[in-house]
C-alpha cells in the first residue's frame, strides 16, 4: 500500500527549523511521503536571516514538473516563493495543471520569526491576485493577512474573523488566519470556509523556540489532508486543520526547553518536528504548562 504524497514548494533553511527542511520533517512525522521543489535559498539560523536569494524560475518550474509528471501528489504546500518571477512561474503551472497539485495550502511567507523579510514586494501582488484564488486554504498570520488585504493587523478575534472572511472574498476557498501575534495566554486562530467560521483555541506555550511554526503548520495541514484522502472537490476539512494544529502544539511544547543554539538566550529555536504522537497528548500538554 502506497503512502499519500505531499509536495512542498518553498525556500530552504540550512538550520533545519523552517522552510523545506521543516516541511519534510513534518510530512514524515505525520505519515506521508514528502517531495520538495526548492524556490529560494536563505542563509539563516536561529538568530536571523543573513541573506535570501530566489532560485531561477525555470529551474523552479522544471523541479515541479519533474515531480508532478512522476508522482500522484495529494496535497501541495506553497511557502517562500521569493520574488514575482518565481511566484508567477508557480501560478502559471498551477493554472495549467491544477489537478496535478492536489489540495493547495498557501502559506504567504513574508517575514521570518526573526523579523527578516523573505518575500520581495513585487511578489505580494502575485500572491494576492493569482495564487489566492488557486488555493484551497491560505494560512497567514495577522501581519501577513493585513498586507494581503491592505489593512491594519488584527487586534482581536473579531478582527481575525473579519480578515479571514475578506481573504475568502479575494478568492481563497478557505482561510486560516493565525492569532499568535495577539496578546493573551490563549491563542486563537480563525478558520473560515464556505460553510462555517470556526474559532480554534489553545494555550500559549512560553518559549523562544517558535522558529518555523508557520511553515510547520501549513505543511501539517497538507499532510493531514493528504493522509485523510481529501480531494480538490471536498477541500480541506476542519478535522484536518484541527489535527495539524494539535501536532504543532505538541511540537512546540516538546521543544520548548531545547537549547540547541550556542546562544539560546537570543534568537528563536525550532520546534520538535519529530515529536512522538504517543509521547505528549494534548491533555498532558495542558497539565505540564
Amino acid at each position: 500500500m502506497n503512502p499519500a504524497i505531499a509536495l512542498s514548494i518553498a525556500g530552504s533553511d540550512p538550520s533545519g527549523g523552517a522552510g523545506i527542511q521543516a516541511d519534510l520533517k513534518t510530512f514524515t512525522a505525520l505519515g506521508v511521503y514528502g517531495a520538495a521543489a526548492l524556490a529560494g535559498l536563505t542563509v539563516q539560523n536561529t538568530q536571523g536571516v543573513l541573506a535570501a536569494h530566489p532560485v531561477d524560475p525555470d529551474l523552479v518550474r522544471d523541479q515541479i514538473v519533474a515531480i508532478i509528471d512522476d508522482l500522484p501528489v495529494a496535497a501541495t504546500k506553497l511557502g517562500m516563493l521569493s520574488d514575482a518571477a518565481v511566484a508567477s512561474t508557480v501560478a502559471d503551472l498551477l493554472e495549467r495543471r491544477r489537478a496535478d497539485f492536489g489540495l493547495v495550502i498557501l502559506d504567504p511567507v513574508m517575514v521570518a520569526t526573526s523579523g527578516d523579510k523573505l518575500l520581495r514586494d513585487d511578489a505580494i501582488a502575485t500572491v494576492r491576485e493569482r495564487l489566492l484564488r488557486l488555493a484551497d486554504v491560505v494560512t497567514p498570520n495577522a501581519p501577513e493577512a493585513a498586507v494581503l488585504l491592505g489593512t491594519q493587523p488584527a487586534r482581536d478575534t473579531d478582527d481575525l474573523t473579519a480578515q479571514a472572511l475578506a481573504l475568502r472574498e479575494l478568492g481563497a476557498r478557505a482561510a486560516l488566519v493565525k492569532g499568535g501575534h495577539l496578546e493573551g495566554e490563549v491563542m486563537t486562530d480563525v478558520y473560515a470556509t464556505a460553510d462555517a467560521t470556526s474559532l480554534l483555541s489553545g494555550p500559549r506555550v512560553e518559549t523562544r523556540n517558535t522558529h518555523g511554526t508557520g511553515c510547520t503548520l501549513s505543511s501539517a495541514i497538507a499532510a493531514c489532508a493528504a493522509r485523510r484522502g481529501h480531494t480538490i472537490a471536498s477541500g480541506v476539512s476542519l478535522e484536518a486543520v484541527e489535527e495539524a494544529r494539535d501536532y504543532l502544539l505538541r511540537a512546540i511544547a516538546s521543544g520548548a526547553r531545547w537549547r540547541l543554539s550556542r546562544s539560546p538566550e537570543t534568537g528563536h529555536g525550532p520546534v520538535d518536528h519529530l515529536v512522538g504522537r504517543s509521547e505528549l497528548g494534548f491533555e498532558s500538554f495542558e497539565v505540564r504548562l
